[in-house]
């Protein structure tokens, strides 16, 4: 399923893995591996991706993050990016640039979604609602059955604040956003609240799902947006 390459130094590993994110403010590329017939995951190097400039960046430390450590792209075995839900530009900027290099180098691509993640952080088992910050007094909601270190989708949703603490009723409400952590609190409920989505993350549960065959090509790469853009909502109906 992957493809061989040396490291700097001459190594031969199994897979090289690029990771990207452009879903939320600050977004991020990195580069893991996977040694040939093992599971455990070596994460090379990141780079972070300033907000509103993605489009500008996103190759670019793409390219320098591979010269760095003496890589290029055509070692590349597996794409992992995260398709959302957040930012539709950010988004858009991603998904088009991986759509792009999968397709010229004829890699699969692995689809991730960062409320799963959320979901997976705490490590527990049982019904566990993940929740992002959407902006406008609303937060993108995911609710998951944990078994086991996977994550069954139950639903994903956008909620107002106040919905989203009916919604958490008897379950863990897990975030990264300290601000909904407080609201999750107050109201009683049991919460974890973790720092960040790392690229360490992503590089789990990407390998995960590549070693389960969840893979799309690029005319299946999807954003996953959960929210209505703004030409949607406010556009006028045909009469």
């Amino acid at each position: 399923m992957g493809t061989d390459f040396r490291g700097s130094h001459g190594q031969t590993y199994g897979m090289l893995l690029l990771l990207t994110d452009t879903s939320a403010k600050q977004g991020s590329v990195a580069l893991a591996r996977v040694a040939e017939g093992a599971n455990e995951i070596d994460f090379i190097d990141s780079a972070t991706l300033d907000g509103g400039a993605f489009s500008a960046q996103l190759v670019p430390q793409v390219a320098a993050l591979l010269a760095k450590h003496g890589l290029n792209k055509a070692e590349i075995g597996a794409f992992i990016v995260v398709s959302g839900p957040g930012s539709f530009t950010g988004l858009r900027v991603g998904l088009a640039a991986i759509k792009a290099l999968a397709e010229i180098l004829q890699k699969p691509i692995v689809p991730i979604s960062r409320l799963q993640m959320v979901a997976l952080a705490p490590r527990k088992q049982g019904r566990v609602l993940a929740v992002l910050d959407a902006g406008r007094g609303e937060v993108y909601a995911g609710e998951y059955e944990i078994a086991a270190d996977a994550a069954h989708l139950r639903d994903e949703r956008l909620l107002s604040r106040e919905n989203f603490l009916q919604r958490a009723h008897a379950m863990l409400v897990s975030t990264p956003d300290a601000a909904l952590a407080r609201i999750a609190q107050d109201a009683g409920l049991p919460v974890f609240n973790f720092e960040s989505v790392t690229g360490e993350m992503i590089a789990a549960l990407g390998w995960s799902k590549l070693r389960s065959g969840e893979t799309v090509t690029p005319d299946q790469l999807e954003a996953n947006y959960i929210r209505r853009s703004d030409a949607e909502i406010f556009a006028r109906p045909n009469i």
